[in-house]
Order: C-alpha cells, then structure tokens, then sequence
C-alpha cells in the first residue's frame, strides 16, 4: 500500500458492464480515486495487484480462475479489500466485523459513497500510523477463511451452473430449449412472458418473479416492472427528448428498452 500520493484502485469482475458501472459510480463518488487496472478473473487480479500494489481492491466473490477471496488471499497485505456480491442474505453476518468491506451488486451509489467514506478514514489512519478500529490487518487472513466456510455452508459459494440455463418455449407442437445466454430481455405481456433473442421472440407461462428468482442476478437486471434485461447485451445507454434512459441492445434491430425511474440508479452517470 503506497503511503503517499493519489490513492489508487483495482477493479476484478468477470462481467465487463459491472467494471463499467462500478468504474463510473468511483469516478461520481470519489473523484480523486485513480484505477491503475481492471481484471477479468481472480488470476488476473492477482497478477495485477502484485504487479501495482493498489491501495484498495475492488473484487467480485464469484470469479473463474480464483475467486474473489482466494485471490484476497494474496492481496490482503497490501491492498484493502472491498468484496461486490449478489448474495444480501448473509452479508451482514460474513462482514460484521467490519475488516473487510462490501458492495451489493448491482452497485448502488448510496452504498458506494458510504463505503468510500469508510475506506478514506481508514487509508489516511494507515498512511498516519494512527490505530484503527476494529479487526488489525494480521487477522484478516484468519477472517478470510472464515467467510469462506460461511458462504460455503450457506450455499453462497454455489458455481453459475445452479442458476437457469435452459427457457422451455412451446412453439407449435414443439418443445424449444433456449438457452439463458441467447436471451436479450424477458418481457411480461398479459398471461405471458416475451422470451426475445437476436432472431426469435416466445412467449412462455413463466412469471418475471418466478424468474428472478431463478436467474444469475449478475446476468440479469430489472430495469422495469415488466422487463429483464442481460446485462452483456446492452450496447448504449441514452435519453429520449422525454428524458428517459433508454437501453439499446447487441445485434438486436428491434425496440430501445425504457429503464423506469425506480431502476434509473443501475445508470446513474447518466
């Protein structure tokens, strides 16, 4: 951890567009914060973070190649660490201690000012030498391999595959199997649910709660009442001559999707 100087950051997610989010919700909350890397996986994180020493690293928990906590492992002694998750259910339990920090995903900016509060008091009372409360750095590892076991024993730690994969659509006579990955939004129309892809459209029986439920909350986003979104088939965001935010989607010809005003806060540098 550098003791003078801009304070720096590193950024670890899988999904591009939470870096993006969680990169400009920085730039608004904390200005003066410098990112020196971003990383794709928790292999990446690691190299990265020996190879600029950041003061902070932003990692996601679930990451391919190391998660986010093994990678903490080898970071922790010279980079504060602030864990993003989906999972709110356990948060509270897994960082009551108050060592390691964390982010619900999607990233909101009042959690994100909070949080960067918290971090400035803490950098300036290491770079001043001046006892901190709280958890001392030597027992953050032992912290690490307890939040492990916790998330693991609650189910926390599950791999994406648990996640729905596979839409059932009747189309005719037939049974057609679509895969999450090809669906750019789900869509509720009446009875039904709108199943869109880049070339096809269905309609399912399946609720958008029943949905939500079941989906990868980091793939999927509400960005309306009646609309989910996959969140690496947003191309642009932009207003309308109303003001609204309006999504436009990937190899997608079809109509821009409006975010309502109680979801407006997944884009709020805009």
């Amino acid at each position: 951890m550098s003791m003078s100087g801009p304070i720096t950051a590193l950024i670890a997610d899988d999904e591009a567009p939470m870096r993006d989010l969680l990169r400009a919700r920085l730039h608004t909350a904390w200005p003066e914060l410098q990112i020196v890397a971003e990383a794709a996986n928790g292999v990446q994180a690691v190299e990265l973070g020996e190879q600029h020493r950041p003061d902070i690293a932003f990692l996601d928990i679930r990451m391919p190649g190391l998660s986010g906590i093994e990678a903490a492992r080898q970071l922790y002694t010279h980079s504060h660490i602030v864990f993003a998750t989906a999972y709110d259910q356990y948060a509270l339990d897994a960082f009551q201690q108050g060592a390691l920090d964390y982010l619900l995903k999607p990233v909101t900016a009042d959690r994100l000012a909070t949080t960067c509060a918290r971090l400035r008091t803490r950098l300036e009372a290491r770079r001043t030498s001046v006892e901190r409360p709280g958890t001392p750095p030597q027992d953050i590892g032992q912290q690490l391999a307890q939040l492990t076991a916790l998330l693991e024993n609650k189910g926390q730690a599950k791999p994406k595959t648990g996640y729905l994969r596979w839409i059932q659509a009747q189309v005719g006579a037939s049974l057609r199997m679509v895969s999450t990955r090809e669906v750019l939004f789900f869509q509720s129309e009446d009875k039904y649910t709108r199943v869109q892809t880049a070339t096809s459209e269905f309609l399912i029986r399946k609720t958008l709660k029943e949905l939500l439920d079941e989906l990868d909350p980091d793939e999927f986003w509400r960005i309306h009442r009646s609309t989910l979104v996959r969140v690496d088939a947003i191309a642009e965001v932009s207003r309308d001559v109303r003001g609204r935010q309006m999504l436009r989607l990937k190899n997608y010809a079809g109509e821009e999707l409006e975010v309502s005003r109680n979801h407006s806060y997944l884009f709020q540098q805009m």
